[in-house]
């Protein structure tokens, strides 16, 4: 990361994604684009047993959509199933326990959830789920985690779930892929060389940052791949969740009285999945990266962050080959 991408994101940051960031940007949402019924939709979501996947789950079951939270900790997940319902009234939610840095069980999971949906469909997809582990760790198939969980396990859940979301009849709205991802994104160019950080000292919130930015990536060629599903990438701001307590501790006490809540982090990505605003569902617009409510630009000014052809292209065929690796 560069000195000058650091400062200018960090001026940014307190300028956009705090708390009265928030506030400013919400003077111009249109009243009305979140009174939506999404009844007889399904919603997957991933890590949505607290922080805005738990937020967003609660949001979608108030409006009466069914969901599934996916999630790696079976108590913390039918506690907060438990919570939703009892909040919303709404039975239809339900839990599915699965470990997102470990790929073959990922696909396994995709494969029977299409087996199981094929009459259902699966409206909405969000990629939620995410860690910021700070030590190199290795998952048991040999994967850096946070690659494991972020990059890979994002991918091969979202291609194996493609066949599902591509089913929408012609007559009906387009599916939607929404991954949460991050504006810390912002201060990383992509680097396919070195995915796993083998050859370089490892930085958790680095790591993070380079995993945020493939996602970016791999949702704009997802969107030419597979032009019948609305792909969309959102950052949250900076929210006070859980994840944020316990992975940055120390931005959290030096941040904590300007953080957005847990409902203003989420906002954008429930109004990505139910919105039948014209911003969040154009075609032309799939592929783009959204804060509060609008599409914004993937890279900070004079930045130097953009990646080649060549470099996506890399980073495209890496991942696919880990997907015939893990899936065949």
């Amino acid at each position: 990361m560069s000195i000058y991408r650091n400062a200018v994101w960090i001026v940014k940051g307190l300028r956009e994604y705090t708390k009265n960031g928030y506030l400013s940007a919400a003077e111009s949402f249109k009243p009305g684009d979140l009174d939506v019924d999404c009844s007889g939709n399904q919603y997957l979501i991933t890590g949505s047993n607290s922080g805005i996947g738990k937020q967003t789950a609660l949001e979608i079951a108030r409006r009466g959509g069914t969901v599934h939270m996916v999630c790696r900790n079976p108590t913390t997940a039918e506690e907060a199933r438990k919570e939703i319902v009892d909040q919303t009234s709404n039975e239809n939610v339900h839990v599915h326990i699965l470990d997102l840095s470990k790929p073959k069980d990922v696909h396994q999971f995709a494969i029977k959830f299409v087996s199981d949906n094929q009459e259902k469909g699966l409206s909405v997809l969000i990629n939620n789920a995410g860690c910021m582990v700070n030590k190199r760790e290795l998952t048991d198939d040999g994967l850096e985690k946070n690659f494991a969980t972020n990059t890979l396990g994002t991918y091969i859940l979202t291609e194996s779930l493609s066949s599902l979301l591509q089913q929408t009849d012609a007559s009906s709205p387009r599916s939607r892929v929404v991954t949460v991802s991050s504006g810390g994104m912002l201060t990383n160019k992509l680097d396919p060389t070195d995915l796993q950080t083998e050859n370089k000292t490892f930085d958790g919130t680095m790591v993070y940052a380079q995993n945020k930015r493939a996602q970016i990536v791999m949702m704009e060629k997802w969107a030419g791949k597979y032009p019948s599903v609305q792909f969309t990438t959102m950052h949250p701001g900076w929210a006070d969740t859980p994840a944020v307590r316990m992975s940055m501790p120390d931005f959290y006490e030096r941040m904590k009285d300007k953080l957005r809540t847990t409902e203003q982090g989420a906002d954008t990505a429930v109004w990505l999945a139910v919105s039948n605003s014209n911003v969040a569902t154009d075609a032309k617009n799939s592929g783009e990266f959204y804060q509060d409510r609008q599409p914004v630009s993937k890279h900070l000014p004079l930045a130097w962050s953009r990646s080649s052809a060549a470099e996506e292209k890399s980073l495209m065929d890496q991942l696919d080959a880990f997907y015939q690796r893990f899936t065949s």
